[in-house]
């Protein structure tokens, strides 16, 4: 099995994938629930704060959702991420270190590339699965299409500055495995326990992300 096939199984057709940055882990089950509710069937939880692992594990727990762990920077992080039910991992760069501690554990790891020469290495690195980060602020759907033409093994999750308006280009593109956004939970949301306004936005984004 490949890196795309290992990634592409545990998203189990996945192509939405909501961005978490959830600051307090006692929102987890509510906001868990609501993005279930609206057609998630995959999220990733950023290790930007210091309830992530709390959040994490408790996400895994609720079962209706493949969750993962974003934003890791290092091997420790990745060893912590999964120890709490990540099932796969995503870095903002591209680190050997994390790319081989992933290997161990058993996880999928979809390392960040900018530049055609970070994708080099990523694919000789066995790597054909990596997320385009920050794909609007680089270029959007120009700087993809460059990137994916002399590279055909490659698949992107593309992350960064993409709303629901912009997503249905990002997915007929043939790169891209799934779309990485947070426009579906924002802090505005949690902050007022808006969870129907997530399960609205999750669920148009469920739709759009439908062939």
């Amino acid at each position: 099995m490949n890196d795309t096939d290992g990634l592409a199984s545990v998203l189990a057709g996945a192509r939405i994938m909501p961005v978490l940055t959830v600051p307090d882990a006692d929102t987890a089950v509510p906001l868990t629930a609501a993005l279930v509710a609206g057609g998630a069937r995959c999220a990733e939880v950023t290790f930007r704060t210091p309830q992530a692992e709390r959040v994490l594990r408790a996400m895994a727990k609720h079962g209706g959702l493949t969750v993962g762990a974003g934003t890791v920077l290092t091997p420790e992080q990745a060893e912590r991420a999964v120890a709490a039910g990540a099932r796969f991992v995503v870095c903002p760069g591209f680190d050997e270190e994390v790319v081989a501690m992933c290997r161990k554990l058993g996880v999928p790891v979809v390392p960040g590339v900018a530049t055609a020469t970070e994708l080099m290495r990523a694919l000789r690195a066995g790597i054909d699965t990596v997320k385009l980060f920050p794909a609007e602020p680089l270029g959007g759907l120009p700087t993809l299409r460059a990137l994916a033409a002399p590279f055909p093994r490659a698949r992107f999750v593309p992350t960064g500055g993409i709303g629901a308006g912009l997503l249905a280009g990002y997915l007929a593109e043939p790169a891209v495995l799934a779309v990485g956004g947070s426009w579906m939970v924002t802090s505005a949301h949690l902050e007022r326990g808006d969870y129907e306004g997530i399960r609205r936005l999750t669920a148009q984004a469920a739709e759009r992300s439908t062939p």
